[in-house]
């Protein structure tokens, strides 16, 4: 519903941000977000920048959706997905959904190293805890690796609270 929302005004290619501001429903057409959280930014990658560039350049409305089938009519899911699965299939790639495309922007995320507040901030989660129920196999932090932080966080301490004590 996001997506078949999105206005061109809501997209700030020079900064790479997408203001998330509305949904789309069916019958009452575009609405506000479900809670507050649901208004959000979200980064835009460089790589992505350059595609909805050229979409821009492509459209001959410079205000309306930018997706849409004309400035005031949201795309159909089913041709988009349509579309989408040809262009994947066609690349070798396993086709998926524009939900599978929500979860793939946030395991990439992790593994870029976002850490889960501002994850939580980016898909519009109302708190954070429904992020990590979400994500929380995917973030680091094994056994070892929480050991080897705080190794090194104590041996920081240590060496400055020498350094203190000397000085």
């Amino acid at each position: 519903g996001e997506l078949r929302a999105l206005r061109w005004e809501d997209l700030d290619l020079a900064q790479g941000i997408i203001r998330v501001e509305r949904s789309w429903d069916p019958q009452a057409g575009p609405v506000e977000p479900k809670s507050r959280a649901g208004s959000r930014s979200v980064p835009v990658a460089a790589v992505l920048r350059d595609v909805l560039v050229e979409h821009r350049m492509q459209c001959s409305g410079a205000m309306g959706l930018a997706f849409g089938r004309g400035p005031e009519r949201p795309f159909q899911p089913s041709t988009l997905l349509g579309r989408a699965r040809k262009a994947w299939v066609a690349a070798g790639l396993e086709a998926i959904g524009f939900h599978e495309c929500r979860h793939t922007f946030a395991s990439m995320m992790i593994a870029a190293g976002l850490n889960a507040k501002a994850l939580a901030v980016f898909l519009g989660h109302a708190n954070i805890s429904i992020t990590l129920d979400r994500y929380g196999h995917l973030m680091p932090g094994s056994e070892d690796e929480a050991a080897g932080l705080l190794d090194a966080y104590l041996a920081r301490a240590n060496t400055t609270a020498r350094i203190a004590a000397v000085e």
